[in-house]
């Protein structure tokens, strides 16, 4: 069973307060996750997460199948830091670290780290870098080009 990580960083023009009221909102999930998936929220949700949510979606990963995903909210430092994990879902584990970090001047660094073992054993890995490393990839590129349309940096005047 190998652990697997995949760590992003964004620079995005905004205050942290900004960046925690977007990401903090767990409807904004569908803004950030790419069409093809066809994710749908199922559960009634608050406008912002807390400690013990629990957030039930559908989503299809993979050939148009349908999965069930049930994440729960298990850390929150507000407007900083908050963890999912995966309570019911594809993944044998999945933990996703969400940070949040004011740089000044209008910037925040966005941080995610997400630790996800795949299921069935040493099947599950051989197919890691062919299937599910690509496809987490794509996700997170799709969400980073969508959080630089949503956040755009202003236009700098030519020198």
């Amino acid at each position: 069973m190998a652990i697997h990580t995949l760590q992003r960083i964004q620079i995005l023009s905004a205050t942290v307060e900004e960046c925690w009221r977007f990401f903090s909102n767990p409807q904004n999930l569908c803004r950030i996750t790419p069409p093809a998936l066809d994710f749908v929220i199922k559960s009634n949700l608050p406008a912002e997460i807390h400690p013990g949510l629990m957030i039930e979606y559908r989503v299809r990963p993979l050939w148009g199948i349908a999965v069930n995903w049930l994440t729960e909210i298990t850390h929150v430092q507000k407007p900083f830091y908050f963890v999912d994990e995966q309570r019911v879902g594809p993944y044998a584990v999945w933990h996703h670290e969400h940070t949040f970090r004011d740089l000044g001047e209008g910037r925040v660094e966005i941080g995610d780290r997400v630790h996800y073992v795949l299921p069935f054993g040493p099947l599950g890995d051989l197919l890691h870098p062919f299937l599910v490393k690509k496809q987490l990839e794509q996700i997170f590129d799709y969400r980073t080009r969508v959080l630089r349309e949503l956040f755009p940096f202003p236009i700098q005047p030519a020198s």
